[in-house]
């Protein structure tokens, strides 16, 4: 589902997608999800999304330079954002990374909630 999820945002975002993009959202959906349900309700909101955003961040580091670096597919290019790595990772898309992993936490916690009647989601944002 979370590549699923995440091949919709590309397309409404840039319109278009890569398979590659949908296999690493679903990898990285599993790790995450598992790393949302062990945190305690008690860590803010902001530190959840800013930990999944920086992970998420560092996968599409390594993703770039394995597809666009090394295997030169030429999927994207952020060389002309400011406060870029290598052209693979952007501290505007970074920033983005942290809102849609927020998002998502949010989003996946209540579907857990409803479809498996796990605890009522709470959060802290402080």
């Amino acid at each position: 589902m979370g590549g699923d999820l995440y091949c919709m945002v590309e397309l409404i975002w840039r319109g278009h997608t890569h398979w590659s993009m949908f296999l690493l959202a679903a990898m990285l959906s599993l790790p995450l999800d598992l790393a949302n349900e062990h945190m305690a309700w008690e860590r803010p909101l902001w530190l959840q999304a800013l930990i999944g955003g920086s992970v998420i961040t560092l996968a599409e580091l390594g993703a770039g330079l394995i597809l666009n670096v090394w295997l030169k597919l030429d999927i994207w290019d952020y060389s002309r954002l400011p406060g870029n790595l290598w052209g693979q990772v952007c501290l505007k898309y970074a920033l983005l990374w942290v809102v849609l992993a927020g998002t998502a936490i949010v989003l996946f916690d209540w579907m857990r909630h409803w479809l498996f009647q796990e605890e009522r989601p709470h959060y802290r944002w402080i």
